[in-house]
């Protein structure tokens, strides 16, 4: 990404970095950016220069890939094994690093609102960070491949990888919602189609129903009959992929970004936005090939939603 440094740049506290554009003649809000598991900081430096680009002051939450180690802790924890952990306190240390990242934000905004951009698990992280410690600065909550739902229960094969998490989350954190006041967006990343391990040369176009009384998953394209034209390596592919799919929603025939399905990444009551092409991960991406959801081509499809 050919982008320049930005004319100003603010020495970064230990929680954060951060950048701000002093030549843009409007003063939008600044956005925070919570890295996804496994994730740190450094990932989203492309994207805090390009968010500069368009004028917004940006902060990063400042995460290294070893700081992930931390969730081990949850290992000790009987809920972990049950299937029931809880955020608090396993994601302490997480939710600590997103408050410093407010904090900063929020002397950049002078009294006014922030934007929250969350991606992958650090939407979600989002959310329970707004239910912990308050929302009444945040106009926006952006999220990028969030795996926002838990997964089916009882599906064979089947195994919460968050244990428990999501379905606290869906439980106990304030419902989407779309308003003057306050903005959800869920953006998902239609990438890869995957499909299942075995007839996957019979599969059409078919619906996903409730699973359940709390969950419902929506309508979602599916490849129809492949031909014996089809590369080895792509089915190979699509059939990897799938099950990674399934172990998010519960199916392997659905779209998603290469990591979170299509279907997970919305969330009823936000507006929801499906972009072709784009890729999970700052790692791995090729803003050409294979661009990700902070590739400037991509971020030119949803800037207009922080400034507003």
């Amino acid at each position: 990404m050919a982008l320049g440094l930005p004319p100003l740049n603010f020495k970064p506290q230990c929680s954060s970095t951060s950048t701000f554009s002093s030549s843009s003649s409007t003063n939008y809000r600044p956005a925070v950016i919570l890295p996804g598991l496994g994730n740190n900081t450094g990932d989203y430096k492309k994207l805090e220069f390009t968010l500069q680009e368009y004028g917004v002051p940006t902060v990063v939450a400042k995460v290294s890939r070893i700081d992930w180690l931390r969730n081990a802790a949850g290992l000790v924890d009987p809920n972990y094994w049950k299937g029931t952990l809880r955020p608090r306190p396993v994601l302490d240390w997480y939710l600590k690093r997103v408050d410093d990242a407010v904090q900063e934000a929020k002397e950049l905004a002078q009294g006014g609102k922030l934007s929250v951009i969350g991606h992958s698990a650090g939407g979600w992280l989002a959310r329970v960070y707004m239910e912990e410690f308050g929302l009444s600065h945040i106009s926006l909550l952006l999220t990028l491949g969030t795996p926002h739902l838990p997964p089916p229960k009882g599906l064979p094969g089947v195994i919460d990888q968050t244990r428990g998490l999501l379905y606290y989350v869906q439980q106990h954190c304030k419902k989407a919602v779309y308003t003057p006041e306050l903005k959800y967006v869920c953006i998902a990343g239609r990438y890869l189609q995957g499909a299942r391990f075995v007839n996957d040369s019979k599969v059409a176009v078919e619906s996903m129903a409730t699973i359940d009384d709390d969950q419902q998953v929506s309508d979602v394209a599916v490849v129809k009959n492949k031909t014996d034209s089809t590369p080895v390596s792509t089915t190979f592919q699509a059939r990897f992929v799938g099950q990674g799919y399934k172990q998010v929603c519960g199916e392997a025939d659905v779209w998603g970004d290469g990591v979170v399905p299509e279907v997970s990444a919305h969330l009823e009551g936000a507006l929801n936005i499906s972009l072709d092409g784009v890729y999970h991960s700052p790692v791995g991406s090729d803003d050409v090939s294979r661009p990700w959801y902070g590739s400037p081509a991509v971020v030119e499809q949803w800037i207009h939603h922080l400034l507003n």
